[in-house]
């Protein structure tokens, strides 16, 4: 596998640009003109790679749910214990710390909003969201005892936890000085644990 081409590396830093100026303009705001001085580029230069905004932010979903992806496939096929494995995937999305992507987070929280106007990003959104769902059936089927990844009480219990992610996702976005430092990682997998008796 070889190196980007100047192209794909052109369009990464594109749609780079975007998710600064979404995290903090929002979508709206983030006019060619902006993600252009952002990126360093002529406003030209942006339209050569791409012919409007709603194909950078579809550029931008796509990039953030391949990298997605990628971190849960390595986390599922890893050979931590069941424990380990949903502690892990929990603390990926939530904990704060050295790898923690502001940026992104708050380009998420944008991104589920313009879900509602632009079927497009819908069907990527929830793409994304039914894949971590179905994990995280499987992880809490794998640590609770005897209940499987169809059981009802593995489904609500996921939802919930899918729930709280963005709902914490949202006040990081938009509250983050007023929220306590790791509250929803170290809450949510204490909600778990009482849930499932562990």
């Amino acid at each position: 596998m070889g190196r980007p081409s100047n192209t794909q590396q052109r369009k990464q830093e594109i749609v780079d640009a975007l998710l600064r100026v979404m995290a903090v303009h929002g979508y709206e705001k983030a006019s060619i003109q902006v993600i252009a001085k952002e990126a360093g580029l002529a406003p030209g230069l942006i339209h050569y790679h791409f012919k409007t905004k709603k194909d950078i932010l579809l550029a931008l979903v796509e990039w953030i749910a391949s990298e997605a992806s990628k971190r849960l496939a390595l986390l599922e096929n890893s050979d931590d214990c069941p424990w380990l494995k949903l502690e892990t995937f929990v603390n990926a999305r939530l904990a704060t710390g050295d790898s923690e992507m502001p940026e992104v987070v708050a380009a998420w929280v944008v991104i589920a909003g313009e879900s509602i106007r632009q079927p497009e990003i819908k069907e990527i959104y929830q793409g994304l969201i039914d894949q971590q769902l179905k994990m995280l059936k499987g992880l809490i089927a794998e640590v609770w005892n005897g209940k499987s990844s169809k059981s009802k009480e593995v489904i609500d219990l996921s939802a919930i936890v899918i729930a709280a992610m963005e709902g914490a996702f949202q006040l990081s976005a938009t509250a983050s000085e007023m929220m306590p430092k790791n509250y929803a990682a170290n809450t949510v997998l204490e909600l778990i644990k009482v849930r499932v008796g562990n």
